[in-house]
């Protein structure tokens, strides 16, 4: 399986979980909290809101472009300090930093 195919599998499974999880969200925060200059929009965005309006947009985005996608790539740390206990959304991001983490 290619990895485009791979990640758009994961970004799925992603969304699955957070569906699981209850931390999908059917509404999008206002249109302020996207002009956040913070990581991870923390000053103006939930984790699981960045993660479902930013992130997870962006990889589509770029998959459609056919664009390159990051090769350094590591949301996890982040995401188990942000969300502790989440273990299952933890399993799903690290598969996709283990994927785009492609070394040199």
């Amino acid at each position: 399986m290619s990895t485009e195919n791979q990640v758009r599998e994961i970004l799925l499974n992603i969304e699955q979980v957070m569906r699981e999880l209850s931390l999908w969200q059917p509404m999008p925060p206002e249109p302020e909290a996207f002009d956040s200059k913070e990581p991870f929009a923390v000053d103006t965005m939930s984790a699981e809101q960045w993660l479902q309006w930013v992130l997870i947009p962006r990889m589509h985005a770029l998959l459609a472009a056919e664009a390159n996608l990051p090769t350094r790539f590591a949301i996890t740390p982040y995401y188990e300090v942000a969300m502790p206990g989440m273990e299952k959304l933890h399993n799903a991001l690290q598969r996709l930093d283990d994927l785009l983490n492609i070394e040199d």
